[in-house]
C-alpha cells in the first residue's frame, strides 16, 4: 500500500481563493477588451464552427482529389507491377 506523502504528490495542487480571484479579473479585462472590439462569445464559436467546417471539407475535397490521382496512376502502375512480379515467379522457378 503507498504512503500518504507519496499519494500527496500525485494529487493536483490545492485551488486556493486568491487564484480564483486572479481568474475573475483576468475574465473580467479580457471580457471588457473583447466587448470593446465588439466580440461576441457567439461569434467566437460560430466562427470555430465555421473553421471546422472548412477544414472537414478541405480534408474532404482533398481526398476526392487524391483519390482520382491514385486510381489515374494505378491504370498504369499496378499492370506494370503485376507483369514484373509474374516475371520474377517465373524466373525463379526456372
Amino acid at each position: 500500500m503507498p504512503s500518504n506523502q507519496s499519494d500527496r504528490e500525485r494529487s493536483l495542487p490545492k485551488i486556493s481563493g486568491r487564484t480564483i480571484v486572479k481568474i475573475l479579473v483576468a475574465s473580467l479585462l479580457v471580457g471588457i477588451v473583447l466587448a470593446a472590439l465588439d466580440i461576441d462569445p457567439r461569434n467566437i464559436l460560430a466562427s470555430a464552427q465555421t473553421a471546422f467546417e472548412k477544414l472537414a471539407d478541405m480534408g474532404v475535397s482533398f481526398f476526392n482529389w487524391a483519390f482520382t490521382y491514385i486510381l489515374i496512376g494505378a491504370v498504369v502502375v499496378v499492370p506494370i507491377w503485376l507483369f514484373m512480379y509474374l516475371w520474377r515467379v517465373v524466373r525463379n522457378k526456372s
